[in-house]
């Protein structure tokens, strides 16, 4: 807008100056009138009277020179036309040319042009009023000439007025222009002035979000931190839990199995109460398998192995696990199951560990009374509460029993043995299910936990189309013979190749109602395949890529069959990374340690034995004593003690644990490694360490079919592996041939092909 101002000033400057060029050129005009008046002087009969006008001429040109030198514009045009009016006259009154009435025209349209419009007019009224007074002019001009003089003098103002019309017309636009410029100017200030405050906000803000992105990079490093400290607490617990589990489950397997190490006469009810010893423990081994899991897999990857269960199947097995602890303390222990509750679509397992850990709390906190196990159906779900007569928990507890670890009152532990930790997984299984699990309490009314599951789909009822094959009338006889045929198979079959165990045990901690079949060799997994069909051939292996270029070359798959092959660490990559000859994982049972001992082929029966824990020393002691093969078991509490021993009596094996304080068993593995006196000395790690409880288990995995995979079932399963597998939660939406996509449409191909 500044530009435009500055334009209106010089366009207004130009003006002013054509006006100024315009009056030196009528200054031009009258010297040359006055000239002209010299030169026909002679044509007159008294040359005086052309002579005086154009003295007269001169003098006037001379004075608006003068102005126009002073800077007198409006001056020096008016008495420039003033001077033209004047000659004019003087010409008509002095020399009686009345034709020079028509000149008076010559004034107005100076006046015109030098001053504008309005002095156009002014000239002409004066002009007209002279002409209609004839009180200077009327002996001289005749009056129709008169009239058409002013009929002249008016025409040049129509005539002006019609030119000037489309520049005033111009003016007023330019100057509306101008106008609604300068208003835009003052809006673009504003808007200029909203944009830079705007730019200002936008960098305050910028520098808050660096801020902002800085302190959520801290905290997720934190995080991260905090992630791996659970991690490593989480290991180390394992570890302190696994060895007195260890002395817990040996001890019951050596009375259990060989009860005339401990004398003859040993009584029925004790054997039958270590019974139950022995199979709570190993459950509480599987236990602290699944609590490594839930710290190991982030929430929501939980391995559940959903299938239609009896509620009352798992009530009875929960029952049977916690009746010792209420018989032990009098308390009763009541289930009201309907016969006519649907089954349930959960994990058997999880949810068998959520009762156990709501029967065994309900046990511990109540001293009188006893407890009571309720189910009721709502809806598509099923509601389960474990009702105790104990002290009960206060209105703003409630929230704080769910959280890991939180126990209401420091003496709970010392007294009742809790960790605070089933109540926080038993919860966290429920939600697992899509299910919720609360509390409804009065403090000295007892506490009552309730959790809801979904129910199992139900099966759609027969049309009663296929009744139309059977008769009405036929009688059914019983065959007193029953065929010896084998029984059907209706669990799926899958084919293992491995030279660890790794993979199988994986397999058997989450797939319950899978059959495992292990092979020693990719041929013998082929024929065992042919043999009796098989749902997959599962193959680990150390390199993925090397076995599936050999399956490609060497093996010829069965029509159908699909090869997955993974690598997942097992015992034997933890032995040979340690440099021993086995690695055994606690709770060890007499059998593992003594086939162990039979795969080294020892040719001696010394064994070392090294623990930093006694109970431990004696177990294998007891372990070793009782096959019956005379070995001489050594013991050592310390890896210093260990080294004296190996230097004076040089044992034939070494059964070593990994965590000892001081020095661990990985800086005696080393320096056996290192003496060429002691390396030829085998060695068996014996730790509640598992190498493969890791949060990756592998890193790679691939598929192989071997008549190849149609484009239906590749984009299925691209659609299931990027589901399953993406970090970011993803839906492809691929479609092929119908609205249902891909994976559910095979889906229920499948099951109408099983159907």
């Amino acid at each position: 807008m500044g530009e435009l101002a500055t334009r209106v000033d010089g366009l207004r400057a130009e003006i002013e100056e054509v006006k100024s060029s315009t009056l030196w050129w009528s200054l031009t005009g009258l010297f040359l009138a006055a000239i002209t008046l010299y030169v026909v002087a002679s044509a007159f009969p008294d040359p005086l009277v052309t002579t005086l006008p154009g003295v007269i001429l001169l003098l006037l040109a001379a004075v608006v020179w003068l102005l126009l030198q002073a800077s007198h514009y409006l001056l020096a045009s008016w008495a420039l036309v003033i001077s033209c009016f004047a000659v004019n006259m003087m010409l008509i009154i002095w020399s009686g040319l009345a034709e020079a009435v028509v000149f008076l025209a010559l004034p107005v349209g100076l006046t015109a042009v030098l001053i504008g419009l309005p002095g156009s007019i002014a000239t002409a009224i004066a002009c007209t009023l002279t002409l209609i007074s004839g009180f200077i002019v009327s002996p001289v001009i005749e009056p129709v000439l008169r009239y058409v003089a002013i009929i002249h003098i008016w025409g040049i103002v129509w005539l002006v007025w019609l030119t000037s019309r489309p520049l005033l017309l111009a003016r007023q636009w330019f100057e509306a222009s101008y106008s609604q410029s300068r208003e835009a100017l003052e809006a673009s200030r504003d808007y200029q002035f909203q944009l830079r405050q705007a730019l200002d906000d936008l960098t305050d803000a910028h520098l808050q979000l660096t801020q902002l992105n800085r302190l959520a990079h801290d905290l997720r490093r934190q995080a991260e931190e905090a992630r791996r400290s659970k991690e490593q607490f989480v290991a180390n617990v394992s570890h302190e839990l696994r060895t007195p589990l260890n002395m817990i489950i040996g001890f019951s397997e050596m009375a259990m199995n060989s009860p005339e190490t401990y004398g003859r006469n040993i009584p029925q009810s004790l054997l039958a109460d270590l019974e139950i010893v022995l199979r709570n423990s190993r459950h509480l081994s599987s236990l602290i398998d699944d609590v490594l899991d839930l710290s190991q897999i982030d929430a929501g990857q939980m391995a559940l192995m959903k299938e239609p269960v009896t509620l009352a199947e798992i009530v009875a097995a929960a029952e049977t696990a916690v009746r010792p602890l209420f018989d032990s303390k009098g308390l009763s222990l009541q289930t009201e199951i309907p016969k006519d509750l649907p089954q349930l679509h959960c994990d058997r397992i999880r949810i068998r560990q959520v009762l156990l850990n709501l029967l065994s709390n309900a046990g511990r906190f109540t001293d009188q009374g006893g407890v009571r196990v309720a189910a009721r159906q709502e809806g598509d779900q099923v509601i389960v509460s474990v009702a105790d007569t104990g002290p009960g928990i206060k209105a703003e507890e409630m929230d704080e029993v769910f959280k890991p670890f939180q126990q209401l009152d420091g003496s709970i532990h010392s007294h009742w043995g809790s960790s605070g930790l089933g109540l926080s997984i038993s919860k966290h299984f429920v939600e697992l299910h899509k299910g919720r699990m609360w509390l409804e309490s009065e403090p000295g009314q007892g506490a009552t936990f309730l959790f809801r599951l979904p129910v199992a789909e139900a099966i759609p009822p027969d049309d009663g189309e296929l009744m139309r094959w059977f008769s009405p009338y036929s009688t059914y006889v019983e065959k007193p013979h029953i065929p010896s045929l084998p029984k059907p198979r209706d669990r799926p079959r899958l084919i293992i190749f491995e030279e660890g165990g790794g993979l199988s045990r994986l397999l058997a901690r989450y797939l319950h109602n899978v059959e495992l079949i292990p092979a020693a060799s990719l041929e013998e997994a082929i024929a065992e395949v042919e043999r009796l069909p098989a749902q997959a051939l599962l193959i680990n292996a150390a390199s993925v890529g090397e076995d599936l270029l050999r399956i490609e070359r060497e093996i010829t798959l069965p029509y159908g069959l699909p090869a997955v092959v993974c690598s997942v660490p097992g015992i034997g990559d933890a032995a040979e990374s340690l440099g021993v000859e086995d690695y055994l994982i606690k709770p060890i049972s007499r059998e593992e340690l003594l086939a162990a001992l039979d795969r080294l082929h020892l040719d001696g029966k010394t064994i070392l034995v090294v623990d930093d824990e006694p109970d431990v020393l004696r177990l294998f002691r007891r372990m070793l004593a009782s096959a019956g093969r005379d070995y001489r078991v050594l013991r050592a509490t310390s890896v210093g003690q260990a080294r004296r021993i190996l230097r004076e009596q040089r044992p034939d094996v070494v059964l070593t644990d990994l965590i000892m304080p001081e020095m661990d068993g990985f800086q005696l593995i080393a320096e056996m490694r290192g003496d060429p006196a002691l390396r030829d000395i085998p060695i068996v790690v014996t730790s509640a360490r598992d190498p493969s409880g890791q949060p990756i288990v592998s890193k790679s995995l691939a598929v192989i079919r071997g008549d190849g995979i149609a484009m239906p079932r590749l984009l299925a399963s691209i659609e299931a592996l990027v589901k399953t597998l993406s970090v970011q939660p993803v839906n492809l939406g691929i479609e092929y041939g119908q609205e249902t996509p891909l994976a559910e449409g095979l889906a229920q191909e499948a099951g109408g092909a099983q159907a």
